[in-house]
C-alpha cells in the first residue's frame, strides 16, 4: 500500500479561475502533467494528484463546463467513446476489480468538464471503495513524476491498440 500525502486545499483555492486544464494543453510550464492519449477532441492524462494508482483525467480540447449542455450529442458520444478507449486501456494494463468512470468538477475550482477514470484495486476493504477510494480527504497517494510517466507510456501504449 502506498503512502499517502494531504491534499493541499488551498493551493486549489488560490488556483481557482484558472483554468488548469486548459493551461496544460496550451503547453504552460506551471501546469505540466504526463500525457496518456489525444484525439482530435479530447486528451487523456494522469491525475497529478491522484488517490488511486493509475488515475486519468479525460477532457475536451476545447474549454467546455458542462457535460452536456455544452455539446451536441454527437460530441458527446464522441468523448464518451474516448473516455471508454481511456478506462480500457487502465483497466487492461491494471488489471482492477473496477474501473470508476465520473464527472466530477466544480466552477469554484475548475470549470472545464472532465472525467475521472480511476481503477480500484484488488483488495481495498468495502468500506475504503467508491467515494472513499476517490476523495482527496483521504489524502493523495504519493507517485514520483518517473512513476507517473511510466503509467502515461504503459496506458497510452494500451489504448494504441485497442
Amino acid at each position: 500500500m502506498r503512502k499517502r500525502k494531504s491534499f493541499d486545499i488551498e493551493k486549489l483555492r488560490s488556483e481557482a479561475g484558472t483554468c488548469f486544464i486548459c493551461e496544460y494543453i496550451h503547453g504552460n510550464p506551471s501546469f505540466t502533467h504526463f500525457e496518456v492519449a489525444r484525439s482530435d477532441t479530447a486528451i487523456a492524462f494522469m491525475n497529478r494528484y491522484p488517490t488511486l494508482e493509475g488515475y486519468v483525467l479525460v477532457a475536451p480540447l476545447d474549454h467546455r463546463e458542462q457535460v452536456t449542455g455544452d455539446m451536441s450529442a454527437d460530441e458527446y458520444l464522441g468523448l464518451q467513446s474516448f473516455v471508454y478507449a481511456i478506462a480500457e486501456a487502465v483497466r487492461k494494463v491494471l488489471l482492477p476489480e473496477r474501473v470508476y468512470i465520473l464527472s466530477l468538477g466544480s466552477q469554484a475550482a475548475n470549470a472545464h468538464v472532465h472525467w475521472h477514470v480511476a481503477p480500484l484495486p484488488y483488495g481495498v476493504p468495502l468500506e475504503e471503495q467508491q467515494y472513499h477510494a476517490l476523495m482527496h480527504e483521504n489524502g493523495a497517494i504519493e507517485v514520483s513524476d518517473a512513476e507517473l510517466a511510466l503509467m502515461a507510456r504503459r496506458i497510452g501504449d494500451a489504448v494504441g491498440v485497442l
